[in-house]
């Protein structure tokens, strides 16, 4: 067991006080929100259904954690979240709700490397959770309001982004059918860019839109052309839309965009919601702390004394891991990538709740995580960060306050 005085600085402080689960609002977002903080400084000026106005907060995100935002819901009601980075940041977020079940993601939907994503939630109590794209420290301002409030970023339909159009000349009237739900359709922005369907029945239906080299966006209307949803870099650079609740019988059209190069060919699905599959997929990306109930293939690594090292053939896919710590510790894993391999790492609790997730720690390709943590089982995850193969090197280490 290795020992030494706790002498921090201040940015590890700041990283210590974000991972740590003893910074509560515990039962709120599934655990999600600990260390958050209402939108409006207080539960009661943070219904968004009632406020005169957008609610703002500058955030800071240091060491790969995140910054979540709290916000409530006395109606139905439809919001806008969004986040914009400062300088260079690049924010990411994620939209949960009261059992810490995401909704929505998005990365590039503001324009500019900023986050925006317009939906319409029930009441409750909601929770934004902002994060930055490559793991490192990032200052950024993020807004929650109603859609009829001042938004904070321009959105894609009204800006270039990285040298390509978000959008091309045609509207719903020209779209493409698609043919039955169940299908697939590979086709670039340029060659089609909106593709119409009908449900038949009210219909749950997931939306997939995959070429990462063409960094394609999605975006759902009904057959008046109302907005539904959208979503950019879900899985990586490709997209996703889930939608849960069903939707209504009727025509609806699904508009195409490439951030990086609208001849690249993407290729689309549209199918029924399935449940499973789509839990699956928040295990598989690490968005999901796996159950411990052998559903999901974790390795036990035993109790973690002071220091161990797994040696992991990583793929796009999370690879899961379990140590137990026997007492109050300082808990630092890390994921070092061999041959150019690129890891990805995430450290949750055995509830679920993240003590934190990293890409790119320092000036390199490797990660980091780092929190104090209790007595208990920790449940570690390590994937390639793009869609390659690779040796991955876990190192999981223990330290304790001196006496």
């Amino acid at each position: 067991m290795t020992r030494f005085d706790f002498k921090l600085t201040l940015g590890t402080a700041l990283i210590l006080t974000a991972a740590s689960p003893s910074f509560a609002q515990q039962a709120l977002c599934g655990g999600f929100a600990d260390g958050g903080t209402w939108i409006g400084n207080s539960e009661e000026n943070s219904d968004i259904s009632t406020a005169d106005n957008y609610r703002e907060q500058m955030a800071l995100v240091l060491g790969g954690n995140q910054y979540v935002s709290m916000f409530t819901l006395s109606e139905p009601t439809s919001v806008r979240v969004e986040a914009e980075g400062r300088g260079s940041g690049d924010p990411v977020i994620d939209l949960l709700d009261d059992a810490g079940g995401i909704i929505l993601s998005d990365d590039d939907s503001g324009g500019n490397a900023a986050s925006r994503a317009e939906t319409f939630l029930e009441p409750g109590t909601y929770c934004m959770a902002m994060r930055s794209y490559d793991g490192g420290p990032m200052t950024a301002f993020v807004r929650i309001g109603r859609e009829e409030h001042d938004a904070l970023t321009p959105g894609i339909s009204n800006i270039a982004a990285d040298g390509g159009d978000a959008g091309v000349s045609g509207s719903c009237a020209d779209a493409t059918p698609f043919g039955p739900l169940g299908g697939s359709a590979t086709a670039s922005v340029a060659q089609t860019p909106f593709y119409s369907f009908t449900l038949d029945t009210p219909t749950s239906i997931t939306i997939t839109a995959e070429n990462e080299a063409a960094d394609p966006v999605i975006t759902l209307y009904d057959a008046a052309e109302n907005y539904i949803d959208t979503n950019d870099d879900f899985d990586g650079l490709n997209s996703r839309l889930d939608l849960t609740a069903p939707l209504a019988p009727g025509s609806y059209c699904l508009e195409m965009a490439a951030l990086s190069d609208e001849s690249l060919p993407i290729t689309v699905s549209i199918r029924a919601f399935d449940s499973d599959e789509a839990t699956r997929s928040l295990y598989d990306r690490g968005d999901l702390a796996p159950p411990l109930d052998g559903t999901v293939a974790v390795t036990d690594l035993g109790v973690l004394q002071s220091r161990l090292r797994q040696d992991v053939q990583a793929t796009a896919d999370v690879t899961w891991f379990t140590v137990d710590i026997e007492d109050s510790s300082l808990l630092v894993v890390e994921a070092i990538g061999g041959g150019g391999s690129d890891p990805w790492l995430v450290v949750y609790d055995d509830l679920g709740r993240m003590v934190g997730q990293n890409d790119d720690y320092g000036d390199g390709l490797d990660s980091l995580v780092m929190g104090r943590v209790q007595d208990g089982t920790y449940i570690i995850g390590v994937r390639q960060f793009d869609s390659g193969q690779g040796l991955i090197r876990l190192v999981a280490e223990r330290y304790i306050r001196a006496e």
